[in-house]
């Protein structure tokens, strides 16, 4: 299978299927010298992991990743890094039933008509699974962007059905199974949540994820935009159906006078942009927003087809969620993570020696809050 490999300079090669014996990645690229250990990976694997409430998937992996390669004496070589976790709680048995069905909204049909064959134990490589893959290999570019460069990547949920929530407190965000910047919140989250869960059905979410510290300069303004590769990234994501700069989709309601974020000596009035100009990174906060499907894995009977085409009807059974954007943010951070440390070392490389004759205006606001679009 092409397509499984990520990155430029930073590259990320991920492997495994969701009911498989264990998934993994290679990191290759990775400077040498950072100090690592396989518990800086495990505190964002814990951040990702299902079965913590009752408000998602009750699979219960304890996700513990090892490191294989790569590291010698607590530090990083600069030859790739191996990362293996292990699948402990797979059931291929919940899939029997519907392995000669089609589940409507998923990527049984596609895979058929792609590869011949598919893996029919909970999606295989399409299962959101194959994930845990991706936070283990953005916590290593989230240790070194953090250390050398004081960048911090953090998502949260700002909306789900019909709630939209604002940013009251980020923090809080990781505090709570809904990744909720509203505390407040949170109770009428667990109602809705709970309403969905007697009907059988699922819902939707908006993830949105912030960068802060980024410096100005990463990214190229044609076919290597940063704003392009996250967009990228982000909808390599199982079930993320869109993608948001800034302000998104809003612009089409806005006049140039209310978009276009002003300078001033001390750093610009605001972050319509979302943090990228002409694909190149401004020095301010990156704002991304991700909008994920409901999940197509429910107990509400749906029409479908068998592998001769004749018609039936299918029930999803299984350990499912009632709305992955709650496990969404730590995935969506890690993504970002990986375009950031990629097009970082692709920017030093080329470059590394540029003096900007002006100063970098936003450098001392690079920890005030985010004014934009629900930052």
């Amino acid at each position: 299978m092409s397509g499984s490999t990520f990155g430029t300079l930073f590259t990320v090669t991920t492997f495994g299927e969701s009911h498989g014996p264990a998934l993994g990645a290679i990191v290759d690229g990775c400077p040498p010298g950072l100090a690592l250990a396989d518990a800086d990976v495990q505190a964002d694997l814990e951040a990702r992991r299902t079965g913590q409430s009752r408000y998602t998937s009750q699979r219960r992996e304890p996700d513990r990743v090892r490191i294989l390669s790569g590291v010698f004496e607590g530090l990083t070589t600069g030859t790739p890094i191996a990362l293996l976790v292990e699948n402990t709680d797979a059931r291929a048995r919940d899939y029997e039933r519907s392995r000669d069905l089609f589940r409507p909204g998923h990527a049984d049909y596609t895979y058929l008509h792609k590869y011949g064959r598919r893996d029919h134990r909970g999606g295989g490589r399409a299962s959101a699974r194959t994930t845990v893959a991706i936070v283990a290999a953005g916590a290593i570019a989230r240790k070194y962007l953090r250390g050398r460069l004081g960048i911090e990547v953090t998502g949260y949920l700002s909306g789900i059905g019909p709630y939209d929530l604002e940013c009251v407190d980020l923090p809080a965000a990781r505090r709570n199974p809904f990744w909720c910047p509203d505390p407040g919140r949170v109770p009428e989250l667990e109602k809705y949540i709970d309403q969905l869960r007697r009907q059988g059905d699922s819902i939707g979410a908006r993830v949105t994820v912030i960068g802060r510290g980024v410096p100005p300069g990463l990214g190229e303004p044609m076919f290597d935009r940063l704003d392009a590769d996250i967009a990228g990234a982000m909808m390599g994501i199982q079930a993320a159906r869109a993608v948001e700069i800034g302000d998104g989709v809003a612009v089409a309601r806005q006049k140039g006078s209310e978009h276009r974020d002003e300078l001033t000596p001390s750093g610009f009035l605001s972050n319509h942009s979302g943090g990228t100009l002409g694909g190149i990174s401004t020095g301010q906060d990156l704002i991304v927003h991700v909008a994920f499907k409901p999940t197509s894995s429910i107990r509400i009977p749906a029409r479908t087809i068998d592998a001769a085409g004749r018609p039936g009807t299918i029930v999803t059974t299984g350990r499912h969620d009632p709305c992955v954007g709650l496990r969404a943010p730590p995935i969506a951070e890690a993504m970002l993570l990986l375009v950031l440390m990629d097009h970082w070392l692709r920017h030093r490389a080329q470059c590394g020696e540029v003096v900007a004759p002006l100063p970098d205006i936003m450098k001392g606001q690079r920890a005030g809050p985010a004014r934009g679009r629900n930052a």
